[in-house]
């Protein structure tokens, strides 16, 4: 696949201070490396968006994650590799991204879910970190980026 276009992001250099600003934020909850990782997969799987799926992929690969995690994550409901919170965050990443697949987008129970295993701040962190998710996915998707950029 070849890319329609550079990367907006990186064409419009005031949008990437405004990417690093809320990648910043999203990451500054205390909320783990790992789990937020799981969400931006599941995401990005949802979205077809092969550029974040690969270095989603390769990144949580070299943070040390294991394969069986990293095969699994489109099926984490039938495997029992997950925590009950990285399951909580799972499911509320999926309902967040099919925003319009149901009247009640995010359901109360899958909220309370959540709520149960983090805190205000981590919740906030996990639901900034899911939109952004969907806000890179969107855009590598229209300008079909390629997988196996390096966005360093």
């Amino acid at each position: 696949m070849q890319a329609r276009m550079t990367n907006p992001a990186a064409l419009l250099p005031d949008a990437v201070k405004g990417i690093n600003l809320i990648y910043k934020a999203a990451h500054s909850a205390g909320l783990a490396k790992s789990t937020l990782d799981l969400v931006h997969l599941r995401a990005s799987q949802i979205n077809g968006c092969s550029a974040c799926v690969d270095s989603g992929a390769r990144g949580m690969r070299q943070a040390g994650e294991t394969d069986e995690r990293l095969f699994s994550v489109a099926a984490w409901r039938e495997t029992d590799y997950f925590t009950e919170a990285e399951r909580a965050a799972l499911d509320l990443a999926e309902h967040a991204t099919r925003l319009a697949d149901k009247g009640d987008a995010v359901p109360d129970q899958v909220w309370e879910a959540a709520a149960k295993h983090f805190g205000e701040a981590e919740l906030a962190s996990l639901v900034l970190w899911i939109a952004t998710t969907n806000f890179f996915n969107r855009i590598n998707a229209v300008t079909r980026q390629p997988a196996g950029q390096n966005w360093g």
